[in-house]
């Protein structure tokens, strides 16, 4: 069931960190009060964000600390592409079969 067009949407945001060995891990994730803090986290550290309600939905199904899945590899490719290329950082090389996706990055999306 939909919520009424004049309910806010709840915003959900979710942390990733890539180092260059293995693939990214979901460092943080939350909704409400707690996805605000990851956002201003990132926010006063420069990191960008990007919007991506489809995603961030797929990426909150992940445990904290855990990789994400080789489903979603290409994904968040593109996503710490787009942060890296942002902040003008160095892509870290990979040593591992993943993709090279960058190092730490937040987005989040009201869903």
């Amino acid at each position: 069931m939909s919520e009424p067009a004049d309910t806010p949407q709840r915003k959900f945001a979710v942390a990733l960190e890539y180092g260059g060995e293995g693939a990214p891990r979901v460092t943080a994730k939350g909704s409400g009060h707690i996805a605000q803090q990851i956002l201003s986290t990132a926010q006063a550290h420069n990191i960008p964000i990007q919007q991506d309600s489809e995603l961030v939905e797929l990426l909150s199904q992940v445990a904290l600390d855990e990789e994400i899945p080789s489903v979603l590899y290409e994904a968040v490719a593109q996503v710490l592409i787009f942060a890296y290329e942002i902040s003008e950082k160095p892509i870290p090389s990979a040593t591992s079969s993943p993709p090279q996706p960058p190092a730490k990055h937040q987005q989040t999306t009201p869903l």
